[in-house]
């Protein structure tokens, strides 16, 4: 399996910050916000991994992260031009996964459960992470039937559960050729959560529910907090 950290996008909600480096370079208490999803990848044994994101800070991606060495790991480097969307910036990494299944995860997002026996375990069609929230509107929200995903929607105005799809997506070679066919949304993207209903309305997308906390830093607030989660737990 190959892993994906997608650190693309324009970081809008944290502008002036964003102005200055890309959104996953910025501090979480004592380390970069990127560390925390790449060590999820290697917890669970994934050593190859590319690095997706935009022109502007890949110079500084590159000068902090290096080949990977100090990590255990081998990174390569892929530019999205153009910030058009989660999909668009996995659809760059075909030719890195080169056939095999990946586990995609947002450079923005830190987990605090175990994933790797589930990553590890990983056979075919979608896993996905979920997390119960209180407000399902700002994420692609899930319905499910024991451990099936049953259906998904994007920011729902009236939210038929309270389930978020976390940004960690582990998927199937197959992805690749659903991305080249993929139209943009209204807002002129290509969403990940099409990618993930295809897969459950293909009937092939599980999903585990997490029991820790989740945090999409992705705001100051989330920043902040996700700050405040890791002192709490170096501390303890």
């Amino acid at each position: 399996m190959k892993g994906i950290l997608i650190c693309g996008g324009s970081g809008s909600r944290l502008k002036p910050l964003t102005d200055i480096t890309n959104k996953s370079l910025l501090p979480v208490y004592n380390k970069p916000l990127i560390l925390y999803p790449l060590q999820t990848l290697l917890d669970a044994g994934i050593t190859d991994i590319a690095i997706v994101t935009g022109n502007e800070h890949m110079d500084q991606m590159a000068a902090f992260l290096g080949s990977g060495s100090r990590f255990g790991c081998t990174f390569h480097y892929c530019v999205q031009d153009k910030p058009k969307g989660i999909a668009q910036a996995l659809g760059l990494t075909e030719s890195f996964a080169s056939g095999d299944s990946i586990c995609a995860i947002l450079g923005d997002n830190i987990f605090f459960d175990d994933l790797s026996s589930v990553i590890k375990s990983f056979k075919s069609g979608a896993h996905l992470f979920l997390k119960e929230v209180h407000d399902p509107e700002r994420f692609g929200v899930a319905t499910v039937k024991g451990n099936r995903v049953d259906s998904i929607e994007e920011k729902p105005v009236q939210p038929k559960t309270n389930l978020a799809v976390t940004g960690c997506y582990v998927y199937d070679n197959g992805c690749y050729a659903f991305i080249k066919n993929m139209k943009p949304s209204p807002r002129g993207e290509l969403e990940i959560t099409d990618v993930s209903r295809w897969y459950a309305e293909k009937g092939q997308a599980v999903g585990m529910m997490l029991k820790e906390e989740w945090i999409d830093a992705g705001t100051f607030e989330s920043l902040f907090k996700a700050a405040e989660m890791v002192r709490k737990r170096l501390t303890k």
